[in-house]
């Protein structure tokens, strides 16, 4: 997709103004049936390239995030055990250099990528995965749902079962990217053919179990405006 530069600012996350009109068009081109982690590294390739090209701007990229939603996928972390993958049929499986286990993306879920220099905001990991489940608390706080946290489990859950996902990648130089997945309103059927992040037996849920007329979008709006609080 191609994006103006009023319209970066906004997709990037940032909050920005661009002084620099003839550097209008910049291209960010995703494609949603790449593999995952493919657009992760995409995107930090396009912000790093945006410091390039806007080097007044290139000090305050300490945080971006990207929201999507993928089509049928499994993906397996750096830790992934295949036999977690019980029968995957006809979803394809990707590789994925983020952290944890095997993770399902569909229609109907939520998927922000989050793109953050820890140095800049003093933040260590354990931090940072505590901020983001609270974040995501928060958002279903905003539907009445109250949800929980299991110890070396991360994610976030409702009745023991997980309504989202964590799972990242912080390189040496304490940049981020991956994110998190929340389900929203879709098809769970595909969890059943693995062990949700590597637990056996573990159930998922979603926000539509517990409000009916929820939509996707409505979702991802909430969650923009409240990441704009956050870092």
């Amino acid at each position: 997709r191609r994006f103006d530069a009023g319209e970066l600012t906004h997709v990037a996350g940032l909050d920005l103004t661009i002084d620099e009109p003839e550097a209008a068009d910049w291209v960010v081109e995703f494609d949603p049936v790449r593999p995952v982690e493919s657009l992760a590294d995409e995107l930090c390739i396009q912000l790093n390239a945006l410091g390039r090209v806007f080097p007044s701007l290139s000090s305050s990229l300490s945080f971006a995030f990207e929201s999507l939603e993928h089509e049928k996928v499994f993906t397996l972390g750096t830790a992934a055990n295949k036999e977690h993958l019980l029968s995957p049929k006809d979803i394809p499986v990707i590789k994925s250099d983020r952290g944890g286990e095997v993770t399902y993306h569909g229609p109907g879920q939520l998927v922000i990528y989050f793109l953050l220099d820890i140095k800049k905001h003093d933040l260590g990991p354990k931090t940072l995965v505590k901020n983001i489940q609270l974040f995501i608390q928060d958002i279903l706080l905003e539907y009445d749902i109250s949800s929980h946290l299991i110890q070396d489990a991360p994610g976030v859950y409702v009745d023991n079962k997980k309504i989202a996902s964590i799972g990242l990648r912080i390189t040496n130089k304490g940049k981020t990217y991956h994110g998190i997945s929340l389900n929203i309103d879709m098809d769970l059927e595909p969890f059943s053919r693995i062990n949700p992040c590597g637990y056996e037996g573990l159930e998922v849920t979603q926000i539509k179990n517990f409000k009916k007329n929820i939509t996707r979008k409505a979702v991802e709006e909430l969650a923009i405006e409240k990441l704009k609080h956050i870092f």
